[in-house]
């Protein structure tokens, strides 16, 4: 498969045109105050279908023959990807059929029937983006549909390509600094041969989630590895393996690859709700989050980072706040043995908790030992500071007191 050039993006650019959004490319004064130095934020939030994705899928299939239309077309997604497709189906008249994993928010679910219409048709299946993509190509090896590949073709990463293009067609000062969101690399691809070919000196940065960093491992391996588990929280760039296309681009005109904490993006999906007002999906808020994390130096500014997309299902912020609040060492776990005797449970709330440190979660189970009953307690203290007092305190208890560790398997029960 060749490799798409600056041209091809900006060929993608002219057919997309009045189809997509111009999305705006706005100042953060939040970020920029952390760096002190200018952080842009391009808000493909507001894009058709609140994602990028429609750039590829669009330039993808206005591209198919008059056969390959009448052929309809398939994909694989997570939400996003789908989309594009089913907004591009609509608009070309063309069916669909879109294959998306089980944890597919049903608000992306929702948004992908309203935008596709009577033209796309959802199957449901699988645990992964990788499930879900194997089944759509033996669909289209049996259908004769195209299969719209969501990264590794050069019409999708040429179209994602068009993002970069526009900042730098609005930018009043150059950017120097571009951040990426990278999952299976697509736009991360069309950004560099865009970039390299008309602002060579331009610096930029590829981010992936921690627990789904297959660009890393394929830059250390050498190619395309799968990753054995992946963490489908930042569900947009949870892809176990990068694209064969995708690869030797961000490999050879990336500067840096690199990784953020699942529970940093959490913190910084609500900063950029509570503060900047900006509604984005963990993938979204990637960019930003390397700025906060101190990835990049007033040095590097004016900074551009990709807020990629804006799905989020309002019935995961409670894992959001969860999970940012474990990150920022405010919520901590432990299993609590009380001894099955008056004044136990008295005993733990006045002489082992102090203020500004709350009971937020507390499942008791009585077993059949009459001398003990376990207990899992959730506290929130008010400081990270505060857990080391607190430590002592549980130390110094007669109560048997287990601290659950986020990295332990035990704890995944309670996310």
């Amino acid at each position: 498969m060749t490799q798409p050039t600056g041209a091809d993006v900006t060929a993608a650019a002219g057919r997309l045109g009045p189809m997509i959004r111009r999305t705006p490319l706005e100042l953060s004064l939040r970020l920029s105050g952390l760096l002190r130095g200018d952080v842009l934020l391009k808000r493909e939030d507001l894009q058709v279908g609140r994602s990028y994705k429609v750039r590829g899928a669009y330039n993808f299939i206005s591209t198919l023959s008059e056969e390959e239309q009448i052929g309809g077309v398939v994909c694989a997604s997570a939400g996003n990807h789908a989309q594009g497709v089913a907004f591009a189906c609509r608009q070309l008249r063309i069916h669909g059929k879109v294959f998306l994993p089980a944890t597919t928010p049903r608000q992306k679910r929702r948004r992908i029937q309203d935008i596709g219409g009577s033209w796309v048709e959802q199957v449901i299946g699988g645990q992964t983006f990788d499930a879900a993509s194997e089944a759509a190509q033996q669909y289209a090896e049996e259908s004769g549909a195209t299969y719209v590949h969501p990264f590794d073709d050069p019409r999708t990463i040429a179209g994602q390509g068009t993002v970069i293009r526009e900042v730098f067609e609005q930018a009043s000062t150059k950017p120097k600094t571009v951040i990426v969101p990278i999952g299976g690399g697509g736009l991360a691809a069309g950004t560099a041969i865009w970039l390299r070919e008309n602002h060579p000196d331009t610096r930029i940065l590829g981010v992936e989630p921690a627990g789904a960093d297959s660009m890393q491992a394929a830059i250390e391996h050498g190619s395309p590895i799968l990753l054995p588990k992946v963490d489908g929280f930042v569900d947009g760039t949870a892809v176990s393996r990068v694209g064969e296309t995708t690869f030797p681009i961000v490999r050879d005109l990336f500067d840096e690859v690199f990784s953020v904490p699942e529970g940093a993006v959490s913190t910084e999906m609500i900063e950029l709700y509570q503060t900047d007002g900006i509604i984005a999906e963990p993938a979204g808020a990637l960019a930003s989050t390397a700025v906060v994390l101190g990835h990049v130096t007033d040095e590097d500014g004016p900074v551009v980072c990709i807020v990629s997309g804006g799905n989020n299902d309002i019935s995961r912020y409670d894992e959001i706040i969860e999970r940012s609040a474990i990150h920022e060492g405010l919520r901590h776990y432990f299993l609590v043995t009380f001894p099955q005797r008056p004044g136990a449970l008295r005993h733990f709330l006045d002489e082992v908790l102090s203020d500004g440190e709350d009971i937020v979660l507390f499942e008791y189970t009585k077993k059949n030992n009459r001398e003990t009953g376990p207990a899992l307690v959730g506290i929130e203290i008010d400081a990270p500071t505060r857990i080391t007092s607190l430590m002592e305190r549980m130390a110094a208890s007669p109560l048997a007191i287990e601290k659950l560790e986020p990295d332990t398997p035990a704890f995944s029960f309670l996310l």
